[in-house]
């Protein structure tokens, strides 16, 4: 259940966090967008008025009902209220829509070339048909591939003897005035002083009319003219668009970092508790294993004590031998009840890591001609035999004597208790000789029993651990003798190892320990 609110509670903290930061961006997106599309609709506006000002100009010039005088009205004003005005034109009501008046600000060979553009190109596309008397329409087109923007609007001319007659008055607007005069208004120049954006004018095709060239932004807008340069589209980036892109982007990445980071440590916590979990367990199994197998190795010499006591007591004893051999028997059981009681004792010592060896020089020889003669009552009634090979001459060692007898006690038993059908257990110590510049003797102790898996060989010193040979058999034990060969071998500044015995068969555990002990004094492992 913990793991699982665990589990939740990151999942939770993960969506919340992503939807939360896309929410904030978005947000963050909305308002300069707004910010960006009012400046930009104050900038189209600006320039639509400024056209539409100059068209009611022109327009106010035929009130009331004097459109053919249009023309020459305009001509005086000049550029002073019409600056972007380049020509006049006033055609009667008929279908041949014949040129009444016509005014240009710059009268030149070129009027006879716009006004024939004028009537054959421009006139065709004009709404004339549908549109009320006096109100003012635009037409922004390209011809040829050049943009052209005229203003119209039905008119009538009132003569003196009171007729009436309807006048088309069409008014061309000079883009390039307009680019000269009313862009610069609104689309500042590249690298102009407390700049805050980028402006700048494209036509339909994207292609660029007025202004420099934008970066491809996600805070670009544009708006396209309302009613005069329709045609057009006024683009508008935040000067610091790109910057706060690239800040929006970092922020974002920088937080889906932290949240992965976040995560990932979620997930590093919980995989140390399953494992912690799975070792605890694996733990607990092995004490368990390790209670029920020390309690069948004590059950078993308590049991002969208690049998042959119980037989001296009783005095059913055909003859002194078998008094004797019964003692024996007695005495044998205990000094292995005894070891197995040191082993545990020692193991403890070992997991509270207050265990202590007293070293000092002693006779090597001796401590394992003790060592095995505690083991040689158990070799012969398994039907087997303990040999003992010392060299003539072999110098004192630096040890603690109870512990080497207690390890070598563990590997005889072990040979004996895992080498079954082997007819003699030899225990082997070496002449001295240089180990890594060391002076240095070891113990062997070799069995022709089945031998170790090599797979085992790397595990079989851990504490509790008990090789697949020995688990899958009948044979119980406890599974910290060799984890206290290693830690005893470890505290005299030795190694122990384990190879194949003569010939390959059986196992050969081997304890090099050095004469003169550790290079430093050890009194724990």
């Amino acid at each position: 259940m913990l793991l699982a609110a665990i589990v939740t509670a990151a999942t939770i903290l993960a969506v919340i966090t992503f939807r939360t930061t896309f929410k904030l961006d978005a947000l963050r997106a909305s308002a300069t967008f707004e910010v960006t599309l009012g400046l930009a609709d104050e900038k189209v506006d600006r320039v639509d008025r400024a056209i539409v000002e100059s068209d009611d100009a022109v327009l106010q010039l035929g009130e009331p009902s004097h459109a053919d005088d249009i023309p020459r009205r305009w001509r005086s004003l000049g550029a002073r209220q019409t600056p972007t005005i380049a020509q006049v034109l006033v055609l009667d009501g008929s279908p041949a829509r014949e040129i009444v008046a016509f005014a240009s600000r710059v009268p030149g060979p070129a009027d006879e070339a716009l006004r024939a553009m004028l009537l054959r190109r421009v006139l065709p596309d004009l709404e004339v048909a549908t549109l009320p008397l006096a109100q003012i329409k635009h037409l922004h087109k390209a011809y040829d591939g050049v943009f052209m923007l005229v203003t119209y609007w039905r008119a009538i001319e009132s003569f003196p003897d009171g007729r009436q007659a309807e006048r088309l008055v069409i008014v061309r607007h000079d883009l390039d005035a307009i680019a000269r005069e009313l862009l610069p208004q609104v689309v500042p120049e590249p690298g102009s002083p407390g700049q805050t954006s980028h402006v700048n004018v494209v036509d339909d095709e994207g292609k660029l009319v007025f202004g420099g060239p934008l970066n491809k932004s996600d805070l670009l807008v544009a708006v396209r003219f309302p009613t005069t340069l329709y045609a057009w589209r006024l683009q508008v980036a935040p000067a610091s668009g790109d910057e706060l892109t690239v800040q929006a982007r970092r922020r974002r990445l920088g937080e889906m970092a932290l949240l992965a980071l976040s995560c990932l440590v979620i997930l590093t916590g919980l995989v140390v508790i399953l494992l912690a979990n799975a070792q605890e367990r694996k733990l607990h199994r092995l004490r368990a294993d390790f209670v029920a197998n020390v309690s069948h190795e004590l059950k078993t010499p308590l049991a002969l004590v208690r049998m042959f006591g119980e037989l001296l007591m009783t005095g059913r004893v055909a003859s002194e031998d078998k008094r004797a051999q019964y003692l024996q028997i007695i005495v044998h059981e205990s000094d292995r009840l005894t070891s197995l009681i040191e082993n545990v004792l020692d193991f403890a010592r070992v997991e509270r890591g207050k265990v202590a060896y007293d070293l000092a020089p002693g006779d090597l020889s001796l401590v394992v001609g003790r060592a095995v003669e505690a083991c040689r009552y158990r070799a012969e009634t398994e039907g087997m035999r303990v040999e003992v090979d010392v060299p003539d001459e072999l110098p004192e060692v630096v040890m603690d004597e109870r512990a080497i007898q207690l390890l070598v006690i563990n590997l005889v038993e072990n040979a004996l208790k895992y080498a079954p059908g082997t007819d003699v257990v030899q225990v082997v110590i070496s002449p001295p000789h240089t180990v890594k510049g060391e002076e240095a003797v070891t113990i062997a102790v070799i069995d022709r029993g089945p031998g170790i898996p090599a797979e085992d060989r790397e595990r079989i010193f851990e504490r509790f651990y008990r090789g697949r040979s020995a688990r899958a058999g009948t044979v119980r034990g406890s599974g910290i003798g060799l984890a206290l060969v290693a830690h005893i071998v470890g505290a005299h500044g030795g190694e122990v190892t384990v190879r194949d015995g003569e010939g390959g068969k059986g196992s050969s555990f081997v304890v090099t320990l050095p004469v003169h002990g550790p290079k430093k004094r050890r009194l724990g492992g």
